[in-house]
């Protein structure tokens, strides 16, 4: 009877004890919050590869629940004897706010950057952020061809500004980008400068307490082709506003619609401004087992450009076994192709005509997402995706009479079938490694009435693209990483583009507290091939620097 009231006692003193445990949120003396920073891994510039194509989106998973041991332990004495509390000064490690690197290597390889956060009052944050690469170097032609003495600069910088207001958040920033580069000997050996800058402007609601959660920007954009040899030079401005206003019907579902508008004017070039208007209106529903979002994409084009689109935004995921998930979509929307977009798809593309939007009109997808074991996670995945008005390079071989090629930027309807799997592993911070490939099946129509043919539009479109890096930490100072990127092109009527086959190793070793020396070895296996059409990207190459945190 004796010990039967002592467990009892035993179990009410130790509850308020385990409540007070599970509500506590702060850091504690047992236990506290670990700030872990990976060092950043710098890319060589071997001609800026982007992949431009929309990926599937997979869904986040909620992490496990912790399991607590709620055991009753037999006491050694009675009455039983209470751990004492430490009493030693804990405190939270807090990231550096100053960070610099700088690299160079052969083709005249430059990799730099510098960040720096300054945080005047908890209330006021501000970012200052700087970084340049690009390379300086002769490139290989081809046999019976000159070497291509190419370079390519990018230079971008920026600030912005966030202040914690009782009931809103406001971010002002502004950015500055410049880009200098060279066209192939074989495209009349012409030069090109782009440059760009911004200003922005936005609030988001705190007080979650208001019936309607709100959040609105607006941005303006600025741009300018200064020496395109195509003859297009001009400056484009846009104006760029963004807002989205929901309420909560339950602590489960809320609705919303989203609004954003362009407003595009241009100078010194024969485009056409525009006004381009999207509504994004959405229910969405979250609990512990599903995720459900219905709505769709309207989209409206007044002044160039079709008038009226209309595109599905329709998600759905299901959670089961706690790391186990099913999600399907069927998705779209409107990619505006103004001239930072083109330069992202092909900076070495020369304006023929202005470009409408590229809509992509469906991307339907089902997959499955999995965490059987801590660490280990896999996807795989599989879809269907229409494009209208996809944007592609086209070698226009005559000009003025002269057998030189120009990259011209066209349009033309395309659409794809893919299918991709993915699986990554990770052991604390000593190994890691990721395996991902997606194959795809792309078409189009025969345009017989254009200059160019089916092969042009799909030649260098990817039919599959692999990656697969392996990451190891053998001490805390040293990590080392070996990669291999592979992209093989659409073959079309026999004929097919080499591939992209980038075998890398990279490490970095931190020699003193907040200094690392890091080197890059790119393309080993010395591959020939191109980025972007008629534009062969540099062989073998060893890059090396050192990066700070201050």
């Amino acid at each position: 009877m004796k010990a039967t009231r002592y467990i009892l006692g035993m179990a009410l003193m130790g509850l308020p004890l385990a409540l007070g445990a599970q509500e506590q949120a702060k850091d504690t003396t047992m236990n506290r919050t670990v700030v872990v920073e990976q060092e950043y891994t710098p890319d060589i510039m071997d001609a800026p590869k982007i992949n431009v194509l929309p990926r599937v989106e997979p869904p986040t998973v909620s992490k496990k629940e912790v399991e607590y041991a709620a055991g009753v332990l037999p006491a050694s004495q009675i009455p039983a004897g209470t751990m004492k509390p430490f009493s030693g000064k804990e405190e939270q490690q807090k990231a550096q706010p100053g960070y610099a690197r700088l690299g160079y290597g052969m083709f005249g390889n430059l990799d730099a950057a510098a960040s720096y956060q300054l945080t005047p009052s908890e209330n006021d944050r501000i970012n200052i952020g700087f970084a340049m690469d690009g390379m300086d170097g002769k490139i290989d032609m081809g046999e019976g061809l000159e070497k291509w003495k190419s370079f390519f600069y990018r230079t971008r910088a920026g600030v912005d500004y966030l202040h914690n207001f009782r009931n809103l958040d406001l971010k002002v920033g502004g950015d500055f980008g410049l880009s200098n580069f060279n066209f192939t000997p074989l495209a009349a050996d012409g030069k090109q400068k782009f440059l760009s800058g911004g200003l922005h402007v936005g609030i988001q609601n705190r007080n979650k307490d208001l019936p309607l959660d709100y959040r609105v920007e607006t941005n303006l954009l600025l741009y300018q082709r200064q020496t395109d040899p195509a003859g297009n030079d001009g400056q484009e401005g846009l104006v760029r506003t963004k807002a989205e206003v929901s309420g909560r019907i339950s602590d489960e579902q809320h609705i919303a619609i989203a609004l954003g508008m362009d407003n595009a004017f241009y100078k010194e070039i024969a485009f056409k401004d525009f006004t381009s208007v999207t509504l994004n209106p959405y229910y969405l529903l979250q609990d512990e087992s599903w995720m459900l979002r219905l709505g769709a994409q309207v989209d409206l084009a007044f002044g160039f450009g079709k008038g009226f689109r209309v595109a599905p935004d329709v998600k759905a995921q299901y959670n089961f076994s706690d790391s186990y998930l099913l999600y399907a979509q069927a998705t779209g929307g409107k990619l505006q192709n103004d001239f930072r977009r083109m330069e992202s798809l092909n900076p070495y593309g020369q304006l023929y005509e202005q470009l409408d939007a590229t809509y992509e009109q469906l991307n339907a997808a089902i997959g499955f997402k999995a965490s059987p074991t801590d660490g280990l996670w896999f996807n795989l995945y599989g879809g269907y995706q229409n494009l209208k008005n996809d944007v592609f390079g086209f070698t226009d071989p005559v000009i003025g009479g002269d057998m030189l090629a120009r990259l011209l930027l066209l349009q033309e309807d395309t659409w794809n079938m893919y299918a991709g799997a993915e699986i990554s592993y990770s052991y604390k911070d000593m190994f890691g490694f990721r395996a991902a490939g997606v194959y795809r099946n792309w078409d189009t129509d025969e345009n017989k009435e254009a200059i160019y043919g089916k092969g042009d539009v799909l030649g260098f479109k990817p039919a599959f693209e692999g990656d697969l890096r392996i990451d190891a930490s053998p001490m805390e100072a040293l990590r080392l990483s070996v990669g291999y990127n592979y992209t093989s092109r659409t073959k079309v009527e026999g004929e097919q583009a080499d591939p992209v086959s980038n075998l890398y190793v990279h490490g970095s070793y931190e020699l003193f507290k907040g200094i690392t020396v890091y080197a890059r070895l790119n393309n080993l296996l010395n591959k020939k091939y191109q980025y972007y059409e008629s534009c062969p990207a540099q062989g073998f190459s060893v890059m090396g620097g050192v990066s700070f945190r201050f």
